[in-house]
């Protein structure tokens, strides 16, 4: 999960709890979901935050919540930001590809070593989860008064976003001190090796000048001219990226970030060729929440007057309302920086944290039956069993992954028809890359845990019997799903027989019958492979995991695995 690192210091500071220990403080952040990992050299909290809260990747976020916690704030605060004194003008040679902008101007902040530190974290995480690396999203951040807007008709300085040729124009960038074309940033320099892949594709490239000149490469680098430091006190805020609304939440972040220190915000218009926008946007939006479905979720009754108290200590306002049919309703209104509201359930979460799911009272439910194991569980606690005592450490891994991880480091793709290789369940707006899919197969899972552990000594002997997921039409829901039996033995002995003997003996124990006939997998060595066949029907692949998925996941000992469908064990 994504980390971030905040000062207990200045969180004490920026919420007013002064008095809090870091015992205190790290339980109240837990109440938030925000789990403490550890402490950075420096003494920082090490937190981790589940990805749909990017409002709290910045301790000024943090704070802010914490301040609705503790009953210190209450409701919604949107700034009130001055009218546009500054104007980006879209230009029509923009690449296709990164057609959308936006920006703000914030004036007055006041940014120390640390204020300056949390700015460029919450730049890079947004980078890393929403901007999904860059690809979609960019922040660039500039000294505004380095800064100098050519003169628009209306009065304004005006910068440009333009598309540029990759040798058309130099400048000087960010840790560096020659001027360079944006095709030698690809080249030579180190942040644009990094992210040249980005627009290494375009045919040219996006770029931002103002009437000095070429100012900023978006997504990859800015230039040295307009860095900021912390005697900036005025800052230019630009965002570049595939998508409005995303480049947009983004801004609203940074904004609530900036604004939390003191700062002023300033409106930007934006001139496409075609439209004009001003901003930041920040609009609000609601949610109807039913009364009694918040009862349900939460298991608890409450009065109107309480949800409303809840709402406002979650940082949300809500109004009574009845719908159509009579009933108890809240008109919920979401405030600009979360990105996360997107079903009544967001708010009913809201609102059992701001209750405290800790002083929630277990109940039985209202039927007239005790549960008990159900039959897979059962099979699957026998399994689980068997490995443990076969020498194996259990596991459990995230059902998400990525397509890389998942296919290309393991030299498969979808719909090869080899096992682990079937089409993907993609999720449509993931935040994050590193989790844009359902696993197919957990071996991509079991390797990712030793390329993490070279550090640990060997053997390393992993299973896990996990979720698995792929397209099947013939599904009433289009996805097939279950349950896979996953192993590896990582030591420098490593080989087919160990993994073969090992998987025998697990089989043997549910009575089913074991054929392993050779077959061909790219995961694994030719002539080193074989399927896993349980009584009759082929259910997984058994083998010795070839040397250049080794060398791709950084490991210097041989691995043998194994994997096959749970239910061929009933």
């Amino acid at each position: 999960m994504p980390t971030v690192d905040i000062d207990p210091d200045e969180l004490r500071e920026l919420t007013g709890s002064e008095e809090k220990d870091d015992d205190e403080l790290k339980d109240d952040l837990f109440g938030l979901g925000l789990e403490f990992e550890g402490r950075t050299e420096d003494g920082a909290f090490e937190l981790e935050f589940a990805p749909d809260r990017l409002d709290r990747l910045s301790v000024e976020g943090v704070a802010r919540s914490l301040r609705y916690q503790y009953g210190d704030a209450r409701g919604i605060h949107v700034p009130s930001p001055n009218s546009p004194d500054w104007t980006i003008e879209v230009d029509e040679s923009v690449p296709d590809e990164r057609p959308y902008v936006t920006g703000a101007v914030i004036r007055d902040v006041d940014l120390d070593d640390e204020a300056l530190e949390s700015l460029i974290q919450l730049q890079e995480k947004l980078h890393a989860t929403m901007g999904r690396k860059r690809a979609k999203g960019a922040i660039g951040i500039h000294d505004l008064t380095m800064l100098k807007g050519s003169s628009a008709t209306e009065g304004n300085p005006t910068i440009e976003y333009v598309g540029l040729e990759p040798d058309e124009d130099r400048f000087v960038p960010l840790d560096s001190d020659a001027e360079m074309t944006p095709a030698d940033v690809l080249e030579d320099h180190q942040t644009g090796q990094t992210y040249a892949d980005l627009v290494s594709g375009y045919e040219r490239y996006p770029a931002i000048y103002d009437d000095i000149g070429l100012f900023s490469f978006p997504p990859v680098i800015n230039g040295r001219r307009t860095e900021v430091s912390t005697d900036s006190r005025d800052l230019f805020v630009e965002m570049t990226g595939t998508d409005q609304w995303t480049i947009d939440k983004m801004l609203n972040i940074v904004c609530y970030a900036l604004s939390a220190r003191g700062a002023t915000i300033e409106e930007v218009t934006v001139e496409y060729p075609d439209h004009e926008i001003v901003r930041p946007d920040f609009s609000t939006k609601t949610k109807t929440v039913a009364h009694d479905r918040i009862e349900t979720i939460l298991g608890i009754g409450l009065d109107p007057e309480a949800v409303i108290d809840l709402a406002e200590r979650s940082g949300l306002e809500a109004e009574r309302d009845e719908n159509e049919a009579g009933d108890l309703v809240y008109e919920v209104t979401i405030p600009p920086y979360r990105v996360d509201v997107l079903h009544p359930l967001d708010v009913i979460d809201d609102l059992g944290r701001a209750y405290g799911f800790n002083d929630l009272e277990p109940r039985y439910p209202d039927v007239g039956t005790v549960g008990g194991r159900h039959e897979r569980s059962r099979l699957e606690r026998a399994a689980r069993n068997q490995l443990v005592g076969l020498g194996f450490e259990d596991l459990l891994n995230f059902h998400m992954i990525s397509e890389a991880e998942n296919y290309d480091r393991l030299d498969v793709s979808p719909g090869d028809g080899v096992y682990g290789a079937g089409e993907p369940a993609t999720i449509k707006e993931p935040y994050s890359e590193d989790f844009t899919m359902l696993r197919t197969w957990v071996t991509p899972s079991l390797l990712m845990v030793l390329e993490r552990n070279t550090h640990r000594a060997y053997p390393q002997n992993l299973a896990e019997i996990g979720f698995a997921a792929e397209i099947d039409e013939s599904e009433n829901t289009g996805v097939a799903e279950g349950r896979r039996v996953g192993a590896v033995l990582a030591h420098h002995e490593a080989g087919y027989e160990d993994a073969k003997a090992r998987l025998q003996a697990l089989t043997r124990n549910f009575d089913v019958d074991l054929e392993t006939p050779p077959t061909d997998h790219p995961t694994f060595i030719s002539g080193r492979t074989a399927a896993v066949v349980i009584d009759g029907e082929k259910v997984g692949v058994i083998g010795e995991v070839h040397p250049k998925v080794l060398v791709e996941h950084d490991l210097e000992v041989p691995v043998s695995a194994f994997e096959f469908d749970l239910e061929a064990l009933r």
